[in-house]
């Protein structure tokens, strides 16, 4: 499932704002304020409504007053619309996601939610989910394409008026957009990782599927890779070799009292170094790859400032890391403020958001006239970002 386009309107800086044409592989550069975090957000936003409901996704910012965007109308809605392609009945096509909440007597509530794709080459899309403020109906056949669309069979619904309809349907597999959309919501990783949270020895105990959104659980996911999946683990390991001068070996080790350290091996010295001594760079690059090289990877990675505690040259070759990523079937969302970044990165892969009169736009490198020539000429992004040619988010 790859997500194509991202429409918002009145959800924070974004009054009306929209990426189309999204590539596997997506670099966002901007201003500091100019709504990096908030794109980035917008994915948090929507799990946290899968997972819980409206209203405590909106707690968890400030309230609907703090999301919706500055100077509009508290009547008005947050909308946000999501196209992806998935594979229904042996065909692929594009589904769209719209959601709009608002508040009704001071509470907020799904105003409307709306599931909808074509049945075939022609004609409008069709609304297999259709609700409204919590009231609605779902088509329950919605494989058999053999019948027209006034015979299919529409199940009534109602839902909690702050819950996502998505989330109830979504369990089912007949209801095969909504199922497809629940496993993307459920699956994606809006990364905040915390190099203090990673360090250090952890209890053997714990999540070790999938390294956690801060990398607190770093050392069991090493570990169950080092055990269930040797040849996985050695991959990331000979990454390392390559990547990080010096690193010989990578090692997660049981200790006595029943927790984990991980312990890196420096061809420099006979005796090997836990994880508290080797530098923070070493430690993140690390668990990027641990995250990249996830034997069940996520729909969808969300990474913000990758530059940070790595060395320069590390950088081209991390972009190629989430590059083979995004190749592999994945898709890769990164903001960045590094120049050595965006020279790995190709024209049709970076967008770049700039605030104009409060709210924020968005705009694409490729649509460019300027940046398309000199890109052409063999120039590099980095460079023409240091230089001011992406207009409005030059580097802070």
């Amino acid at each position: 499932m790859i997500i194509e386009s991202i429409r918002l309107k009145n959800f924070k800086n974004f009054h009306d704002a929209r990426i189309d044409d999204l590539p596997p592989f997506c670099v966002i550069v901007g201003a500091n304020g100019s709504g990096k975090s908030t794109l980035f957000d917008v994915f948090g936003f929507l799990k946290d409504c899968l997972t819980f409901n409206v209203r405590q996704a909106l707690q968890a910012r400030g309230g609907f007053h703090e999301v919706i965007s500055r100077g509009v109308d508290q009547r008005e809605s947050i909308e946000i619309e999501l196209r992806f392609r998935t594979e229904i009945a042996d065909v692929e096509r594009l589904v769209t996601y719209l959601l709009q909440i608002g508040l009704d007597e001071r509470q907020p509530v799904v105003r409307r939610e709306i599931l909808r794709y074509k049945r075939g080459r022609h004609g409008s899309a069709l609304h297999f989910i259709d609700f409204v403020n919590g009231v609605g109906s779902a088509v329950t056949n919605e494989e058999a394409f053999d019948q027209q669309d006034d015979a299919l069979e529409r199940e009534q619904q109602t839902v909690a008026r702050d819950a996502l309809a998505i989330k109830g349907l979504g369990q089912f597999e007949r209801f095969k957009a909504a199922n497809a959309l629940r496993q993307l919501l459920e699956n994606w990783h809006v990364s905040d990782f915390h190099i203090n949270l990673a360090r250090g020895s952890k209890d053997a105990i714990g999540e070790s599927n999938h390294l956690s959104v801060t990398g607190d659980n770093l050392q069991r996911v090493a570990r169950n890779l080092f055990e269930n999946d040797p040849e996985r683990f050695a991959k990331i390991v000979s990454v390392m070799q390559h990547r990080v001068p010096g690193i010989s070996d990578v090692e997660p080790v049981l200790t006595q009292d029943g927790r984990l350290i991980l312990r890196f091996q420096d061809e420099q010295f006979t005796d090997p170094f836990i994880d508290r001594y080797v530098s923070d760079g070493t430690i993140k690059l690390f668990a990027y790859l641990v995250l990249l090289y996830d034997p069940d990877p996520h729909a969808l990675l969300c990474i913000e400032e990758p530059e940070n505690q790595l060395y320069p040259t590390l950088l081209w070759e991390l972009a190629e890391e989430f590059r083979a990523y995004a190749e592999q079937g994945g898709q890769v969302l990164v903001s960045t403020h590094s120049p050595d970044f965006l020279n790995a990165t190709q024209l049709d892969e970076v967008y770049w958001l700039v605030r104009e009169q409060g709210s924020t736009k968005i705009k694409r490198a490729r649509d460019d006239e300027q940046i398309a020539a000199f890109m052409a000429e063999g120039d590099q992004m980095g460079y023409l970002w240091k230089e001011g040619f992406f207009r409005g988010a030059g580097p802070q």
